[in-house]
């Protein structure tokens, strides 16, 4: 990773201007405060620090710095929101390997992200004129709004096999560029065409709301009935949901996200106020999606058509969900309606009626196990799932439920399964790359309590970090959470801490850090306090030499070496001695 340009664009980019585009922030004691959007939540539990860079919310715990924050709220992993507000403040990362070929990349993609906004455009225009009026039809006829077709950008793209193709030779482009770009296609004799065409159109946009591909319906007879871009250098269509860039400002205070499998679902679902709904894209749900939705919400509500096909496609959705440690819930419609067709004809309430009747996805999963599966795929099932959980403690939750849910006994099934084993493959992976994506439990009890006290003074006077790293600070830490921090505390420059820290030791600097604006000590407060812990420091050092001393005796007495185990027995009294005047 490169530091150098994380510490950059931290330097660069203001995190109270990033926060604010998606929270209302007012000033409350020389800092930022609002309503935290990473929980439930009305009241302004969130503080931005603009002096040291960092959030940090009194409610969830949720913290980190401006890449933190980004990243978390547009559901990006850190790799990508580094780069994006690199990209933003005019930064280049540097890349170990040197790529020569990264400037080239990055203007091809630009090139193919300018076409498709030049295509939206006149797909929008189309849409607008006397072309496209039986278009305009079929949407009223759907029940769609003027609100819906500009919220989601639609358009139309004629019966005509160069339209698009002329338009954009009109840009300066070449049919080559629009073929790779996804806009045109080429048959076998190499021929170059329109690719949509007679189509009512859906742009697809990534969370930047820029345009990278298109959906396209057919509204009168043909085949097939949709027609998808394929992937390109700026669309993979496994890793994008339709409409989250208009629903992420939803979930992100809902914690929930409505997903379904088409265009029109999507669109009805927004008209009628379920504005946290996005959609899959042609394909079945991914991990992928389902990693990006986890980064705004903690439930996924599946909509499904209540036939065979629609079940099984449930199934397979809710265990990617349960597996990514998000609630889940699946809706399924009744026979021979789809989620638009029910809110046309049923309204809101319609729909409420089926979401209430809703399954835990688990238990929809174990219902249809015990319905349809025979026992050797029953158990086959419930150990894929146990043996496929990344996390020990859902291994430790889902494994009453599923034994209870599909009959089992938990004791034979441990044995017969391994249940509680390692996942797969979790072997083979760096200890760095099992960095845990949210903020874990630390443990809990005396150590770790006293281990919190102690590391809070380093933590907010860094100056004292020299001075106690050579008295030996880390003799007084218990807790394996705790060394660590310190280590990273003593071995880092100033600064530079936060970009080594996991997401449970940055909530806990950043607490830390803020509780220093309520608490600041001074003088004789500051003294008591770096007295006490070299006091501690010392404490356990004579603990520590006296441990030692007391097994140097054992082993002189084992020896026969009478001598050498009185001068120790001498020595320890010494030392008593001076420890009663101390």
């Amino acid at each position: 990773m490169d530091r150098s340009g994380i510490e950059a664009v931290k330097a660069r980019i203001n995190i109270s201007d990033v926060v604010r585009r998606y929270v209302d922030l007012k000033p409350v004691s020389g800092r930022w405060m609002g309503a935290c959007p990473f929980h439930q939540e009305t009241k302004p539990s969130m503080s931005v620090n603009d002096e040291e860079g960092f959030f940090y919310c009194f409610g969830c715990q949720a913290s980190g710095d401006v890449i933190d924050f980004y990243g978390r709220i547009n559901g990006l992993e850190f790799r990508e929101a580094l780069e994006q507000l690199a990209a933003e403040a005019g930064i280049e990362l540097e890349h170990v390997p040197h790529d020569p070929h990264a400037a080239e990349r990055k203007a091809r993609k630009q090139l193919l992200i300018d076409m498709h906004n030049e295509a939206n455009s006149w797909f929008q225009r189309n849409l607008s004129v006397a072309a496209g009026d039986h278009c305009r039809k079929y949407l009223a006829d759907r029940g769609m709004t003027r609100e819906m077709i500009g919220k989601f950008g639609l358009g139309y793209s004629p019966e005509d096999w160069h339209g698009l193709d002329n338009f954009l030779k009109t840009r300066g482009r070449t049919p080559e560029q629009g073929v790779e770009a996804g806009l045109l296609s080429r048959n076998a004799k190499g021929d170059i065409y329109d690719r949509f065409r007679g189509r009512l159109i859906f742009p697809i946009q990534n969370l930047s709301g820029r345009v990278i591909a298109f959906g396209g319906r057919v509204i009168t007879d043909g085949e097939p009935k949709y027609l998808n871009s394929s992937d390109t250098p700026i669309y993979k269509k496994g890793e994008h949901l339709y409409g989250l860039n208009l629903a992420r400002s939803t979930m992100t205070r809902t914690k929930r996200a409505i997903l379904t499998e088409g265009y029109m679902d999507v669109i009805s679902l927004h008209q009628f106020g379920y504005t946290d709904s996005c959609g899959v894209l042609g394909t079945a749900l991914t991990p992928d999606q389902v990693k990006r939705l986890a980064g705004f919400v903690s439930r996924v509500d599946l909509i499904f058509d209540g036939d065979g096909a629609g079940r099984k496609a449930a199934m397979k959705s809710a265990r990617m969900i349960l597996l990514q440690g998000v609630a889940c819930r699946v809706v399924l419609m009744p026979e021979g309606e789809d989620v638009d067709s029910l809110l046309q004809s049923q309204g809101a309430e319609g729909l409420d009626a089926c979401m209430n009747e809703a399954p835990d996805g688990l238990v929809f999963c174990m219902n249809t196990l015990n319905a349809d599966y025979a026992p050797r795929d029953i158990m086959a099932w419930a150990k894929s799932f146990l043996s496929d959980l990344s996390d020990a403690s859902l291994r430790a939750y889902y494994l009453p439920r599923l034994v209870n849910g599909l009959g089992l006994s938990e004791a034979d099934f441990r044995r017969e399964a391994g249940a509680m084993a390692p996942p797969r493959n979790t072997q083979q992976q760096p200890q760095q790359a099992q960095t845990p994506s949210r903020p874990q439990k630390v443990p809990v009890g005396k150590d770790d309590k006293d281990d919190r006290y102690f590391l809070r003074f380093p933590i907010q006077y860094p100056d004292y970090v020299p001075a106690l790293a050579e008295r030996g600070f880390e003799r007084i830490l218990r807790t394996d959470w705790a060394k660590a921090i310190w280590e990273k505390l003593a071995n880092t420059q100033p600064g530079q801490i936060t970009s080594l820290l996991n997401d449970q030791e940055k909530s806990f600097y950043y607490r830390c850090r803020e509780e220093l604006r309520a608490n600041v000590l001074s003088g004789r407060e500051l003294l008591r306090e770096w007295n006490y812990l070299c006091n501690k420091i010392s404490s356990e050092q004579r603990i520590k030499d006296e441990k030692q001393l007391t097994e140097a005796i054992r082993q002189a007495q084992q020896s026969g070496d009478t001598k050498r185990a009185l001068e120790l027995l001498a020595l320890k009294e010494s030392r008593r001695r001076d420890d009663e005047q101390y």
